[in-house]
């Protein structure tokens, strides 16, 4: 189990990247959670197997349809045990 902090920037806001990158999550049984921060960028805090999270950074490398992913940011950081993967409200 590893546990990645991710930053997406690039124009990755109003794409639906979020709700996507909770539908990558869920096809690779990845855990965490999913915000947009910084005006430009989303930040995503996900846990899993090694395997499964490189399919998911692959994704998250392309994005949803309408997104341009300029580049990710990994930080490997310590598990936190998540039991789902959620996107969190920008207005939060």
């Amino acid at each position: 189990m590893k546990h990645y902090n991710i930053t997406i920037t690039g124009r990755v806001q109003k794409t639906g990247f979020r709700f996507s990158a909770m539908q990558a999550a869920y096809r690779y049984g990845v855990h965490g959670f999913v915000k947009n921060v910084d005006g430009d960028k989303v930040y995503i805090e996900a846990e899993g197997e090694e395997s499964n999270l490189d399919d998911f950074l692959k994704w998250c490398q392309k994005g949803p349809m309408g997104a341009k992913v300029d580049g990710v940011e990994v930080v490997e950081g310590e598990v936190k045990n998540f039991g789902s993967f959620d996107m969190i409200s920008s207005r939060v």
